[in-house]
């Protein structure tokens, strides 16, 4: 059983050790890059985050197991969960990895290393009638938050517009440019400002 752990684990630092040296590289942009690997037992979830310098760190964690397991620049560590009040915590005695959804920052003996924060720009809109379109734009990953009145929160992905903004979901839309934004569901116009 412990074999086929190392195994595993092996076969998966060489996958993305393999993707890291084929992938070419932004420079000064941090990027992403999230998966999901399904054992016999259980789930792995991989990401590689790139920093501004052009660092990239490979995570794997490891739910079942409660481990992440980091590497940087050649250097690998296996890290344990710790209790974190939101986002992720894991450490050993040399490193320490913490963060909430893609802002993640590495220490290593105390020191910051590698931090990686998605680049975000809130923007509230309102029109005559008292709406409120709040919008929450996230520009590493092309998506874009929106609440409408306080309302639920809808999540769209970003189109390629040919001028202003585009992001839509399945029955959203959100086009803009400037300050102009119109929002709609089904076809149907929600909001304008």
């Amino acid at each position: 059983m412990m074999g086929s752990k190392i195994f595993i684990t092996t076969i998966l630092a060489s996958v993305l050790l393999f993707a890291c040296n084929e992938k070419s590289k932004k420079e000064n942009r941090d990027t992403v890059k999230s998966e999901s690997i399904t054992t016999e037992s259980n789930t792995i979830k991989t990401q590689s985050l790139t920093d501004k310098e052009g660092n990239t760190l490979e995570m794997s964690f490891d739910n079942s197991e409660g481990t992440a397991t980091i590497d940087l620049n050649g250097e690998t560590a296996q890290l344990s969960s710790q209790r974190p009040a939101s986002g992720i915590w894991y450490k050993d005695n040399q490193y320490e990895l913490r963060g909430k959804e893609n802002d993640i920052w590495l220490k290593k003996d105390g020191e910051v290393i590698f931090e990686h924060e998605d680049e975000k720009v809130d923007i509230e809109a309102k029109n005559d009638d008292g709406d409120v379109l709040n919008m929450t734009f996230n520009n590493t990953e092309g998506t874009v938050k929106a609440y409408l009145n306080g309302g639920k929160q809808i999540d769209l992905a970003e189109e390629k517009a040919a001028s202003g903004i585009w992001y839509k979901n399945d029955h959203y839309e959100l086009r803009g440019k400037g300050n102009q934004y119109r929002l709609t569901k089904n076809g149907t116009v929600v909001y304008s400002n």
